[in-house]
């Protein structure tokens, strides 16, 4: 079995009196894609925003690369090795392909406080690298944001993600706003990711995708891990039925936690 990327353990966050996650426990090996599917107010944004330092949970305790950490703030997440693609993507519109993708990671010539002078023959070439590696192709790199279509802009987003976090990637409904086409191409990138041993973490409603792209597939119901099945070996009614916790039955393939 491959090394052990990330970690949690009984990773738990309460607001107030709700009880939003309860005792994660999820292992992710190196190279791996899984899935974390449910349904509203099941728990996935919750744990994702927990992992990523957006938020501090309540208790338990996460490990990344076999160390124990304490992420207070997404930047130390991001600067330890995990890269999270939101659903709004948080992306700059009014910036360029190179400004977006060095977004808090600008290049300067110097740096003397208002006396500033960015290094953007560097950032682009450097952004060219980065599309190129995931395959991605956008004609004009200085054309800004707000003139792309949806999938350019997601793919924006996932070479940014894809270039810098290396060790993990999160992606949150990263098709949700695309058509057949765009969605396509992105996931075409996320197949690319795996091939490239990058391990992906998935938060889809989008079935027909998860079974399409990922390994395994982690259900959350309120609050809870119900199950963590192979994605080769189950089917979308079993799926669902975790998901709606209709059938309370023990599913061949799947492992409850």
């Amino acid at each position: 079995m491959s090394s052990i990327v990330l970690e949690t353990r009984g990773l738990t966050k309460h607001y107030g009196g709700v009880q939003a996650l309860n005792d994660a426990d999820v292992i992710l090996h190196e190279g791996e894609h899984i899935a974390i599917v449910g349904d509203n107010g099941a728990g996935k944004s919750t744990f994702v925003r927990n992992i990523t330092g957006v938020e501090r949970p309540t208790a338990g305790q996460m490990l990344f690369g076999g160390e124990l950490v304490d992420f207070h703030s997404p930047l130390e997440a991001r600067e330890a090795g995990i890269e999270t693609v939101y659903q709004n993507l948080a992306l700059a519109d009014h910036l360029d392909v190179p400004a977006n993708i060095f977004l808090g990671r600008e290049e300067y010539h110097f740096r003397l406080g208002p006396l500033s002078w960015l290094n953007k023959r560097k950032m682009r070439s450097e952004s060219e690298r980065l599309l190129a590696q995931t395959g991605i192709k956008i004609p004009d790199l200085s054309q800004l944001l707000m003139g792309m279509s949806g999938g350019q802009r997601q793919c924006v987003a996932i070479s940014r993600a894809a270039g810098w976090g290396s060790k993990l990637i999160i992606m949150d409904e990263p098709t949700a706003a695309l058509g057949v086409q765009e969605t396509t191409r992105v996931e075409t990138i996320i197949r690319g990711l795996k091939d490239k041993g990058i391990p992906v973490i998935l938060v889809s409603h989008n079935l027909r995708q998860v079974f399409k792209l990922v390994d395994r597939i982690l259900v959350f119901r309120q609050g809870r891990i119900v199950g963590s099945l192979d994605a080769q070996e189950t089917d979308g009614n079993a799926v669902v039925s975790l998901i709606t916790g209709l059938d309370q039955g023990v599913h061949e393939n799947a492992s409850y936690i």
